[in-house]
């Protein structure tokens, strides 16, 4: 389901105490205070700080993120609890977010005005996505999820400890309190789970006690005289489809220090999970902070259908991940942006495209022909779609800063793994004579296209395939934007030119070639117009490395896929797939491994551990595993 085109927030800060929405003739919050109200009604109304007291993961849901004050309290009194949980998860909805500017005049006079501070700091564009923030050292986490309530709820994967129910008065805004739109707390409630809202309509309450809850009236705040609070006591609690199961382990095995292995080794560090991430390369490969370079952009297409949407927000995270990395020297890159060439649609088709999807032009830009000669000297015929917070970043530094960085990460190279034997308590990983190299009771298979020789089939059609890159040293001309249009070139932080690449299905030569060269040479006159002198040629430079395709050009996440693949029910459903517990998958990120690796490796730790998933259930159904099983299902039975 797609979440729609945002449109952001009007506020009215005609009364300073109570800013109020016109659109719905409502006030954010009761004139009594945001914070006190949100510390009366929603932390004590659901037992906080108590309950999230000693536990290792507590999970808040926001029904109405407003001004963001209930999520500034909520962290404030975790920050200040000395029994506080070890990481703390608030997922919030909101229609109609407010801007950048709005946000700064709602907590200019807050008395949590660095918390405030360090919101609006990561404050996310107003893209129909899910957006993740984190914060103390990703210990709290945000997600943001910019959608109306009834689509957002059934595209939440979770489960909730407390629900905040906020938002404008029923009476003013009924869609937000539908009993078939709270139907969806039943799916995503844990077992003990609470509810808290200033509400004490009847429906509300007919609602909730519909849903599985057992409300009940209590003081209220300020002007209101009750509010509503509730424990979840279902009568029965339906069993999680095969591909939504958690698999909570102490320790996974990491096959593949790649790109992907990396990434999936660094997000279950951040969730405390420790990782033996083995690979057959030499450890040098993993120091080498060789100065090359890979782009991350989203994309715009005229469908914003799962690739697109996909795309968008793995190339937002990966936006919120690396810049500061590269501002601190971490890794090499630039985080300024980048040029797409687009040869379908004209100037006037671009703008209507992004009117039509309400993006905003921080997430990307319709740039006319006109002005690409002006800002970057360029002469191309076509205009382009900019997007700012794109760019490069150089890879094997990447995965190297991830895993000498990432706590209970042990890396263990020149080895590689035969083969996978199942056992009483998870997995042995098996080398020559089949020596045990480890037992886990997870594995992730994290190697490109040698995970399909160790899962003895591919989870779907996929293609191996050949890429070579050139490198010149040399004098040229100034690239200040990374450059793609059907190839890509860029200026690296050493001065160096680096452009391509081929693509060669089924090609293992190992070697740099020349005729490539000349691929490359021709790309790169078509991008910025200028080559190398030829009888400079010989001083170019090549890398040559194989990337796993899946023909859909999106990665394989998650859970593997039995080898029967058949459905416990709902045939042709991914998520009922049978699964092989404790086998997971993270491979098939292809050209754009860079745009995909820090969601898709966050994706998946929250797959494995049960946590939040960063995505919407439609984009996770989308990447899943086992979805070529699903639908060879659907053909069958059609």
């Amino acid at each position: 389901m797609n979440f729609g085109p945002v449109r952001t927030a009007r506020i009215d800060f005609g009364d300073p105490a109570a800013p109020a929405s016109p659109e719905f003739g409502d006030v954010y919050h009761s004139r009594g205070g945001a914070l006190p109200q949100a510390r009366q009604v929603f932390l004590r109304g659901n037992g906080l700080p108590d309950r999230w007291a000693g536990r290792s993961r507590f999970v808040i849901l926001e029904t109405g993120f407003g001004l963001g004050n209930n999520f500034l309290a909520t962290w404030d009194a975790w920050r200040s609890d000395p029994r506080r949980c070890e990481r703390l998860w608030f997922l919030s909805i909101e229609k109609h977010p407010p801007t950048l500017v709005d946000l700064h005049r709602a907590h200019a006079a807050s008395p949590l005005r660095d918390l405030a501070d360090a919101l609006r700091a990561q404050w996310p564009p107003a893209t129909p996505d899910i957006h993740r923030l984190d914060f103390d050292d990703g210990h709290v986490r945000l997600l943001l999820a910019w959608a109306d309530i009834a689509c957002a709820l059934p595209e939440l994967v979770a489960e909730v400890d407390a629900f905040y129910l906020d938002g404008f008065a029923p009476s003013r805004n009924p869609a937000m309190w539908e009993a078939r739109t709270l139907r969806s707390l039943n799916r995503l409630a844990a077992p003990g789970a609470t509810v808290a809202t200033w509400s004490v309509a009847g429906d509300v309450q007919a609602a909730l006690h519909a849903t599985g809850f057992e409300p009940r009236k209590v003081p209220g705040f300020a002007d209101k005289r009750e509010m509503t609070v509730g424990a979840f006591a279902p009568r029965h609690v339906a069993a999680r489809p095969p591909g939504r199961q958690a698999w909570r382990p102490s320790t996974v095995a990491v096959v593949g220090a790649g790109l992907a292995g990396a990434a999936a080794a660094h997000a279950l560090s951040m969730e405390g999970i420790g990782a033996i991430v083995v690979d057959q390369q030499p450890q040098a490969t993993f120091d080498d902070r060789a100065d090359v370079g890979g782009l991350f952009h989203g994309v715009v297409h005229r469908v914003d259908g799962t690739h697109a949407r996909w795309l968008r927000a793995a190339a937002s995270r990966a936006a919120r991940v690396y810049a500061p990395l590269i501002d601190a020297g971490s890794v090499p890159g630039r985080c300024r942006g980048l040029l797409r060439a687009e040869k379908s649609l004209t100037i006037d088709g671009m703008r209507g495209l992004l009117e039509a999807q309400s993006l905003p032009p921080e997430e990307v830009q319709a740039w006319p022909v006109d002005e690409l000669s002006r800002r970057c000297g360029l002469a191309w015929g076509f205009p382009a779609w900019f997007f700012p917070r794109a760019g490069w970043v150089a890879p094997r530094a990447l995965q190297g800063h991830w895993l000498r960085s990432s706590a209970g990460v042990d890396l263990r190279c020149g080895v590689q793994v035969q083969r996978l034997r199942a056992v009483d308590e998870g997995w042995q990983l098996l080398a020559a004579e089949d020596r045990v190299l480890a037992r886990v009771e997870t594995v992730v298979l994290a190697n490109a296209a040698d995970a399909v020789r160790l899962l003895g089939s591919a989870p779907g059609p996929w293609q191996r395939s050949r890429g070579q890159i050139s490198l010149w040293p040399g004098p040229h001309p100034a690239v200040p934007i990374p450059l793609a249009d059907g190839g890509y070139a860029l200026q690296l932080a050493d001065g160096g030119l680096l452009f391509g690449a081929t693509s060669q299905p089924g090609d293992d030569d190992t070697q740099a070639r020349e005729a490539d060269h000349g691929h490359n040479l021709a790309t790169l006159q078509r991008l910025i117009g200028w080559n190398p002198p030829a009888p400079l040629h010989h001083r170019l430079e090549g890398r040559v490395g194989w990337r796993l395709q899946t023909s859909d050009r999106l990665p394989w996440i998650g859970p593997a896929p039995a080898h029967d693949g058949e459905p416990q029910s709902r045939p042709g459903q991914a998520r009922f797939v049978a699964r092989l517990p404790g086998l997971y998958v993270l491979a098939g990120l292809g050209s754009r491994g860079l745009t995909h690796a820090p969601l898709a490796g966050e994706l998946l730790a929250s797959w494995i551990t049960g946590s939040p998933m960063p995505a919407p259930a439609s984009l996770v159904d989308g990447l899943d595993a086992a979805r070529f099983v699903a639908r060879a299902q659907r053909v069958t039975r059609s």
